[in-house]
């Protein structure tokens, strides 16, 4: 009689088990072949089997599929979008600009990927804000212009609004200060007629730079006027520390130094309280100006060394140039020119 045996071999592809029959070594002159065992051999099959996976830890008697992890729905996305959104504009208006852009980015490639056409447009008009605050005008423009044309094409007028506020500001910074009224005069309208007073306040804001910068000081002074007014009433603090540091710099333009003091002084106080480090660095140098034409120049000095700190601290490469020019001016009445660059 020829004995039966079974090894289990656990080949290297997947977990396969191959089983092999160990045959006695018999005499080979036996021609009479003994009936396979069958259902001894399916029941040694499973115990063997049930033996292997066991020692592996892998029962097959109590194995459970895993569930695969769901992916997030799209309204889960765009509350993750949207949280990024808040975060990004909060970091613009604490001037971490750098950190900004990047929050922005993030929350664009999501909009995007599910199609929020809203979404995209505000998060382009935060990456045009901060390009535009980090001196990178042209990518501003570009980025101002790309949310312009999807805030009309959705019928977004608030988010139109933004765009051609964006869009203003850049231009400003080029120098272009009739192209940048354009833009500003538009997007007042379009705040005065949805009821967006923030908006408006911008807007105000923005056109009495403008205007200062063409040398008109009266109509700058005007613009400013109104656009505080408005700040105060909506209990806009940013919106009140811009309007302060306009009127400021229209007063200094006209040569009242001690009342464009008075404006920066209150500017200052507001930026600082509410962590707007830009608009700290802006009044500083405005009380530097201020002080140097009255003669202080060791307070302007001080003034223009703490506004070229934040300025460097923040990326703000405009400020940065400004106050090492008010610096070099400064120290040069003091008799004391120097190179200031290498401070």
């Amino acid at each position: 009689m020829r004995k039966i045996g079974l090894l289990v071999n656990l080949t290297p592809e997947g977990s396969d088990f191959m089983f092999h029959r160990i045959h006695s070594r018999k005499s080979r002159n036996n021609s009479k072949q003994m009936p396979k065992p069958k259902i001894f051999t399916t029941i040694l099959l499973v115990a063997l089997s049930t033996t292997v996976f066991t020692s592996l830890g892998l029962s097959f008697l109590t194995l459970k599929a895993t569930p695969l992890a769901q992916a997030p729905t799209t309204d889960e996305r765009k509350a993750v979008a949207d949280r990024l959104l808040q975060q990004g504009i909060k970091q613009f208006q604490t001037s971490q600009f750098s950190a900004a852009l990047q929050t922005f980015e993030q929350a664009l490639s999501i909009y995007r990927e599910i199609g929020d056409h809203l979404g995209e447009s505000k998060s382009l008009t935060g990456l045009g804000d901060a390009y535009n605050s980090l001196g990178q005008y042209t990518k501003a423009i570009d980025y101002h212009t790309q949310s312009l044309a999807i805030a009309r094409d959705i019928g977004d007028r608030t988010g139109e609004s933004k765009s051609l506020t964006g869009l203003g500001n850049a231009y400003h910074s080029l120098g272009q200060y009739t192209k940048a009224i354009d833009y500003h005069t538009q997007s007042l309208t379009i705040a005065r007629e949805i009821g967006d007073r923030f908006g408006e306040n911008s807007s105000l804001n923005n056109l009495g730079n403008a205007y200062r910068f063409l040398g008109q000081y009266t109509k700058a002074i005007d613009y400013h006027t109104q656009s505080l007014a408005i700040a105060r009433d909506i209990g806009d603090r940013f919106g009140e520390s811009k309007s302060l540091t306009g009127l400021g710099n229209a007063s200094y333009s006209l040569g009242q130094y001690q009342k464009a003091i008075d404006y920066h002084t209150q500017s200052l106080a507001i930026a600082r309280d509410i962590g707007d480090r830009f608009g700290e660095s802006k009044s500083l140098t405005g009380l530097g100006n201020a002080s140097d034409s009255l003669g202080q120049y060791q307070k302007a000095i001080d003034y223009h060394t703490q506004s070229l700190a934040i300025a460097r601290d923040i990326g703000d490469r405009f400020g940065e140039s400004a106050s090492l020019n008010n610096l070099g001016n400064a120290y040069n009445f003091l008799g004391q020119v120097r190179f200031v660059c290498s401070k």
